[in-house]
């Protein structure tokens, strides 16, 4: 392990096992499962303040604003205290924040607790995937791509379990004090698991700039988060004006490459230990290319319905092999390299979709997302260098 790197093993009693390993898994789930609670209480915000879609998407820039400015600063924190400690306290706060969501009736309260809500949610991302690191370092195998599948896992079952509370006629200030429950009670039974010795050997800096392999690798996840976001924010919309699909049923592209991507990094690990992770990286982004490309090559929506699945499949396992290489550098301790990985990351999803929207309006929609294919080629070039 490289003498700047964040965490000496060596110097510790003792490395992270079983134990570690599965409360690593649980914190990935209950992140998940905690920011997707919020999708569901959407809608109530927007009947509560009374608002036009156009300021309801303003404050939802908030949560983004939130994450984009706590992330770099958790990999300082994760080095000073320690992933333990800034997972902990992340976690109460965002527990904290969560019914504010459903109490707020001012415009401006409701920006607050969402940047809250923002922050809270990148510092537990930044510092479970530097915990995540560490526990995959002293496996001395790929376990990345696992701890992502549990992180979409409590996204699929945090939007459900809110979804379903809501059916059953509880009030949404009643479904987040439920969420919580489960997330401080699940957090209580792990809280001894999570490792301890993480902090950094020397002072690390508040702010640093990423610097050297560090700026490509958050490039290429700008990259791969932007291809998610893409799906995220424009699939049902190219079912729409692309493949005349009824608006009701134009979720169900989002969800099949959802289901997709979830299946294919529970796998991850298994596929990554087997082939390595130069193939998988580098046949996973041309599988993700290829897809895209079938989606808006051809006219069918078998077509769509196979490309979207081959997106999900081939993108699942990109961001965990970049965290896992951004762990492994030499160019910046692993902790601070994470975060910036990370931010750079977020950004993708942030700012990607408004480019895909921008391209779409001097071309068209499949153009655009052709567009994302051909970025998704870089990738895969990168390959080499990437796992080397």
């Amino acid at each position: 392990m490289p003498a700047e790197s964040m965490i000496d093993l060596s110097r510790a009693q003792a490395q992270p096992g079983k134990a570690q390993q599965i409360a690593t898994r649980i914190i990935f789930l209950l992140s998940g499962f905690a920011m997707s609670a919020w999708a569901p209480l959407v809608p109530f915000v927007k009947i509560r303040l009374d608002i036009s879609d156009g300021t309801l998407g303003l404050l939802l820039l908030c949560i983004g604003a939130g994450s984009t400015f706590s992330m770099p600063l958790t990999g300082f924190l994760t080095g000073k205290l320690g992933c333990k400690t800034v997972i902990l306290l992340a976690t109460i706060v965002l527990c904290l924040d969560l019914p504010l969501l459903t109490l707020m009736d001012t415009t401006l309260g409701m920006a607050l607790v969402l940047i809250i809500f923002g922050m809270s949610i990148g510092m537990v991302d930044v510092a479970m995937n530097v915990h995540a690191v560490v526990v995959e370092k002293a496996s001395g195998r790929a376990m990345m791509s696992g701890f992502h599948g549990f992180f979409s896992i409590g996204c699929i079952l945090g939007a459900l379990a809110v979804s379903g509370l809501l059916s059953l006629a509880l009030t949404p200030f009643l479904a987040s004090i439920a969420v919580i429950a489960v997330v401080l009670l699940s957090l209580l039974g792990i809280s001894k698991h999570l490792w301890h010795d993480t902090k950094s050997k020397q002072g690390d800096p508040m702010l640093v700039m990423p610097r050297g392999w560090v700026i490509f690798l958050g490039l290429l996840c700008f990259v791969m988060f932007m291809t998610e976001g893409a799906m995220l924010d424009w699939s049902a919309l190219f079912l729409i004006t692309e493949r005349s699909v009824d608006p009701h049923n134009a979720g169900l592209g989002y969800t099949v490459f959802a289901i997709a991507m979830t299946l294919g990094r529970l796998t991850g690990d298994k596929v990554i230990n087997y082939f390595g992770r130069f193939k998988v990286l580098l046949f996973g982004s041309l599988i993700a290319c290829a897809g895209l490309l079938l989606s808006v090559g051809v006219d069918s929506l078998y077509a769509v319905a196979a490309g979207f699945i081959m997106v999900g499949l081939g993108a699942s396992n990109l961001v965990p092999i970049m965290f896992s290489a951004a762990g492994n550098q030499t160019s910046m301790p692993a902790n601070l390299a994470i975060a910036s990985v990370t931010t750079l990351g977020y950004a993708g999803i942030l700012a990607g979709p408004a480019l895909v929207g921008f391209i779409a309006q001097l071309s068209n929609l499949s153009i655009a997302l052709s567009c994302v294919a051909v970025l998704m080629l870089l990738v895969a070039a990168s390959a080499r260098a990437v796992t080397r």
